[in-house]
């Protein structure tokens, strides 16, 4: 298994070979650098953390800095943890010509925040759908909770109103449509959450 940071950059469309229309999200993947390693043995798990897109010296605390230049490597903006088949070296530079071009990866990121919305958005309510007897405000509402004098309570995880999305997200078995190594560039097919601009991490 290999992982890379990478940074959402926004949406096009692919035409198959049957000529089908296909939506494709563009993602800036890497290049990533090796800043720690963790193991069974100091850690408890195995694991390699990576970073990437650099940032300015001045804009991070001492501890991290120490942390970046144990590891050779230039301060950068997001660290994540990832795990590898493959060994890999304190200060190893990872890039997207790791992924090929049909394979099938799963990408994390944190969708987009949509604030407080009604049961209607945010669970998909159907809501009234006509008017009722001169009554102005229910079209939306989201109807009775409650049970009866049993269980005279509501019950755990009732659909309602409330914060939607800025949530971490994972999408899998996104196929790979076309790698620029050059450019350190991926394709792939479908949606990946996030606004543009938003980090992402992207798995096999």
């Amino acid at each position: 298994m290999a992982g890379l940071i990478g940074k959402k950059i926004g949406m096009t469309s692919m035409f198959s070979e049957e000529g089908k229309n296909i939506p494709c999200t563009i993602i800036e993947a890497g290049p990533c650098t090796v800043t720690q390693i963790k193991t069974k043995e100091t850690d408890g798990y195995d694991a390699v953390q990576i970073s990437f897109d650099e940032q300015k010296e001045s804009r991070l605390s001492k501890a991290l800095l120490g942390h970046y230049k144990k590891a050779k490597a230039a301060p950068s903006k997001k660290l994540a943890e990832v795990t590898f088949d493959s060994e890999v070296s304190l200060g190893d530079s990872l890039n997207v010509d790791s992924f090929v071009e049909g394979e099938f990866v799963t990408v994390t990121g944190t969708s987009k925040g949509k604030g407080f919305q009604g049961v209607v958005k945010r669970h998909g309510f159907a809501g009234v759908g006509d008017a009722t007897h001169g009554q102005h405000n229910r079209m939306r509402a989201p109807g009775s909770i409650g049970a009866a004098s049993y269980p005279a309570r509501v019950f755990k995880g009732m659909r309602m109103a409330g914060q939607m999305g800025n949530a971490r997200v994972k999408v899998e078995n996104l196929q790979i449509m076309k790698v620029m190594n050059e450019k350190n560039i991926m394709i792939v097919k479908g949606a990946v959450p996030g606004s543009k601009n938003s980090y992402v991490i992207i798995e096999k």
